[in-house]
């Protein structure tokens, strides 16, 4: 058995797919800078409205608020683009080929 975070991995899955211990460490990785961009986000949001609530007075539950939205959305987007190079790296360490890119329109 082959220790992968907290589970265990039959050595037989492990011996056939040799890139998952690369593949579970970048997936680690991508979820761990999704939370500091949530706890960074959420910080610098709720101190910008404290800035400006100098300004335009409104209650704090809304800071706190906004501030929630704005951390998790900046997460979630984080998280995503991060977990996207996890997948292409499982596709390239499975197939030995890079994925093609489908999401950009080259003019040159």
């Amino acid at each position: 058995m082959v220790n992968l975070g907290l589970s265990r991995v039959d050595d037989a899955v492990a011996a056939k797919h040799p890139g998952l211990g690369e593949y579970a460490a970048c997936q680690s990785k991508a979820f761990v800078k999704g939370l500091f961009t949530f706890v960074t986000g959420t910080g610098a949001t709720l101190g910008l409205q404290m800035f400006i609530q100098r300004k335009f007075k409104y209650p704090f539950q809304w800071n706190v608020l906004v501030a929630l939205v704005a951390g998790s959305v900046a997460s979630y987007w984080v998280t995503r683009v991060e977990s996207q190079k996890c997948s292409n790296l499982w596709l390239f360490l499975e197939a030995r080929q890079l994925p093609t890119d489908t999401g950009t329109d080259q003019h040159s």
